[in-house]
């Protein structure tokens, strides 16, 4: 591989889109304001539909906040940080062991359904260190192209295979909004609705692929605490608390932040009374539960910039029961 130290966080990605379109796989990482730097060529890289990973490691903010302290509040900066209608994929890992495993698949869909993908980390994951099993073999997706074939996409339920920079195609490509041969067409309201559909379809259609949830004891739970991340890490442990304490609990974990999948979600909780939210911000995946579920969630938070503790769960969960 090659490593690159930008000048900055905007050249950095700039670089990551410049270095896909050539056939490299790319990625970068940064925090907090960096993330903010990246945004604009964020937005670039989705309207060109390139292929690159970008790790967030969380931390308190807003501005310089506290560098070296964990947070969870770019929940929502991830998903809408760019202007405009779009999906995106956002994983989000809680050990070391999936922080390589979330790599090699966040690499994986940003080829498959060229889009940036996005590792939502913390500071707490970031600095963990744990034993990692690196498997013998590992499933990577390789682009492939027809140089003949438009270089962008218009299906509205899927993406279009990726071309290169020298392998033969006439490639034009433009943030501006552009028909699937990469033509600019910035006043025709169809190329417009066609493009942006597109966008959002070859996402939306491929949910089941996309996503990954991991529960546990949800088959006989009377409650649930739903949490990502280094939260989750707490979360999982109170849930275990509560059972030996004969509450049944269950745990839901997302591994999978964005594309949110509604469905799935609301079949895994459909049963339960009530859900609990840990996380360390001011109630962001609260507000999404809240959104597709009609069952009483209650939020679970921490904006100190210290990771809540299995205690701290099981306390307010005794006292909501």
């Amino acid at each position: 591989g090659v490593y690159f130290q930008g000048e900055d966080e905007i050249a950095s990605i700039a670089a990551c889109i410049g270095a896909s379109w050539t056939g490299t796989k790319a990625m970068t990482a940064t925090s907090g304001p960096g993330f903010d730097l990246m945004i604009e060529n964020l937005g670039y890289a989705i309207m060109t539909e390139t292929p690159l990973v970008l790790v967030d490691v969380q931390r308190a903010g807003p501005s310089t906040g506290q560098a070296a302290r964990p947070s969870q509040g770019d929940f929502h900066q991830a998903r809408y940080a760019s202007h405009g209608d779009y999906e995106i994929i956002v994983l989000s890992p809680w050990s070391v062991q999936e922080m390589f495993e979330m790599g090699v698949k966040a690499f994986n869909l940003a080829e498959k359904f060229r889009t940036p993908v996005i590792i939502l980390t913390d500071e707490a994951v970031g600095h963990l260190r744990e034993p990692l099993d690196i498997p013998e073999e590992i499933e990577i997706f390789d682009r492939e192209h027809d140089p003949s074939a438009p270089p962008f996409g218009m299906d509205p339920e899927n993406p279009a295979p990726m071309p290169l920079f020298g392998d033969g195609a006439d490639l034009l490509i433009t943030g501006s909004t552009h028909t699937e041969w990469g033509l600019r067409r910035t006043r025709d309201p169809e190329t417009q609705k066609k493009l942006i559909t597109h966008l959002i379809g070859k996402i939306r259609h491929h949910l089941d692929e996309i996503v990954e949830i991991d529960e546990k004891y949800m088959e006989e739970a009377d409650v649930a605490i739903v949490s990502y991340g280094i939260s989750a890490r707490s979360a999982f442990e109170a849930t275990g608390r509560l059972r030996e304490k004969g509450i049944k609990a269950g745990f839901l974990r997302l591994k999978t932040i964005w594309p949110f999948h509604d469905e799935l979600i609301r079949n895994i909780l459909n049963g339960v009374t009530k859900i609990f939210v840990p996380e360390m911000n001011v109630g962001h995946l609260n507000k999404e539960l809240k959104r597709v579920l009609n069952i009483p969630v209650i939020s679970i938070t921490r904006i100190d910039s210290t990771v809540l503790t299995p205690g701290e769960i099981v306390k307010k969960v005794e006292e909501e029961l």
